[in-house]
């Protein structure tokens, strides 16, 4: 400021914030606001810029880092999916079935009736026969079970019949001279019961209207019935006295 004799009067602290001149205060006071606000500014953007640059180093180092190169996958592994990679599926769970354990055939009653699988028929003969003689045959029936059972040895349940090499029927007990009884017997354990049948050496058929002959020499079976129960076969000879 110049003084009245045109010297500047000396800057002081108090003269800087106190200025006294021909201006009105608020003109002095909006200065120093406006520089004070250009001075913080100036401040802030020093500020800003250091952490910036603090920024742009630390930036600049993790950017390196995620640019380094990746390991290239090798060829094969392109080609080839990996083993984890493929799915497999599953077998299908085998479903474990335990067979049931056979039924046990129920036990034989005792006094029951004699099934077939309780007896045996058994045919007995002479192994040779005359042409026209007339041999006794014999039907034995067999209790083979553990209790004692009925069964029915009606005559016109029993039958013997014999068979040519050939398998023909050349003659049967119950053709020409059928019999009829009811005789139920109780069969012991083991017991066997033997049935004669008488065989007049003649040929027949079952209505027994075919004249009837003696059979030609040779070999021939005997076959028994007794009901349902049917015997193996016992060879016979017819021979030519």
């Amino acid at each position: 400021m110049p003084t009245r004799c045109g010297l500047t009067a000396p800057t002081t602290v108090r003269r800087v914030w106190h200025p006294v001149g021909r201006l009105p205060a608020r003109v002095y006071w909006r200065r120093r606001i406006v520089v004070l606000v250009v001075l913080l500014a100036l401040l802030g953007g020093l500020a800003w810029l250091g952490v910036a640059l603090l920024s742009g180093r630390d930036g600049t180092g993790a950017a390196a880092a995620d640019r380094t190169e990746p390991v290239p996958e090798p060829a094969l592994a392109r080609v080839v999916p990996s083993v984890t990679a493929v799915a497999t599926p599953d077998p299908p769970p085998v479903a474990v079935t335990q067979a049931a354990p056979p039924e046990a055939p129920p036990e034989p009653l005792a006094g029951g009736p004699c099934t077939d699988d309780m007896i045996t028929l058994e045919v007995r003969a002479p192994a040779e026969v005359p042409v026209g003689s007339k041999p006794t045959f014999e039907l034995a029936v067999a209790n083979v079970s553990a209790v004692p059972c009925v069964r029915a040895l009606d005559k016109g349940l029993q039958e013997i019949v014999m068979l040519d090499a050939a398998g023909n029927r050349v003659w049967g007990s119950n053709d020409c001279f059928p019999e009829a009884s009811s005789d139920a017997r109780t069969l012991a354990p083991g017991e066997v019961v033997s049935i004669p049948l008488v065989w007049g050496g003649l040929t027949s058929e079952p209505t027994c209207t075919v004249p009837r002959g003696n059979p030609a020499p040779g070999p021939y079976v005997l076959r028994a019935r007794l009901d349902t129960e049917v015997s193996p076969d016992a060879p016979i000879t017819l021979v030519q006295l």
